[in-house]
């Protein structure tokens, strides 16, 4: 039998490595692939506060689109996270997306529920045009009182904010519904720019909703 010369070997050396590294990457995708799958199913946690990557409201899924937190100085008042159809950094695409759209607030601290009711009565106002504000004052109203209504928030509490595909405005506090639904496509709108507006709560807030940071 007549002996390999080195470059035979040479080439049968190249052609058993690259069959093995062929081997070792399909290996690394079996394992990794359900690795990967689970990662995306895996909660976002923020301040010790899980949000879901996708939730199921009125028959869609919508996905988690960034989180933050609404911190003054050292206080952090809640962790929240915004979810939409489908993800987004711009402020102009995240307004004129479709509904269903949900802001979910995980709360840090105990607090009356007013507190909550005056700053989203003056995040609303601040972020409206004078022209808009005579049409949201009574849905405001109504919104505000459900909020009230709710009494207290506690440290761990989560306050749902949807927007349904009909248009209408529903308030959740632990997945119960607090008060009755009322139309409010307009009044959301003006929510959400509260979040991530020309004159949000908290810059860094809006940038982590818009998914620029976390």
């Amino acid at each position: 039998m007549p002996l390999k010369t080195p470059e035979k070997q040479r080439r049968l050396g190249w052609r058993w490595m690259s069959a093995v590294r062929r081997l070792l990457l399909s290996l690394l995708v079996i394992v990794c692939w359900p690795l990967a799958a689970v990662a995306q199913d895996m909660p976002v946690v923020v301040e010790g506060q899980p949000f879901a990557p996708r939730v199921s409201l009125a028959g869609s899924e919508l996905l988690l689109n960034g989180t933050g937190v609404r911190a003054v100085a050292w206080f952090k008042g809640y962790a929240a996270g915004l979810y939409l159809l489908e993800r987004t950094s711009s402020v102009e695409q995240a307004q004129a997306l479709p509904a269903p759209k949900r802001l979910q607030l995980r709360l840090l601290h105990d607090v009356p529920a007013a507190e909550l009711s005056k700053a989203v009565h003056k995040g609303i106002t601040r972020n409206s045009n004078e022209a808009d504000r005579p049409a949201l004052e009574a849905p405001l109203a109504r919104f505000e009182a459900q909020i009230n209504a709710v009494g207290r928030v506690r440290t761990g509490d989560v306050v749902d904010l949807d927007l349904a595909v009909d248009g209408a405005l529903r308030i959740s506090v632990n997945g119960t519904l607090r008060g009755s639904t009322q139309p409010g496509a307009a009044l959301y709108a003006a929510l959400l720019r509260s979040f991530v507006g020309s004159q949000p709560y908290d810059e860094r807030l809006k940038a982590g909703l818009l998914g620029r940071s976390r």
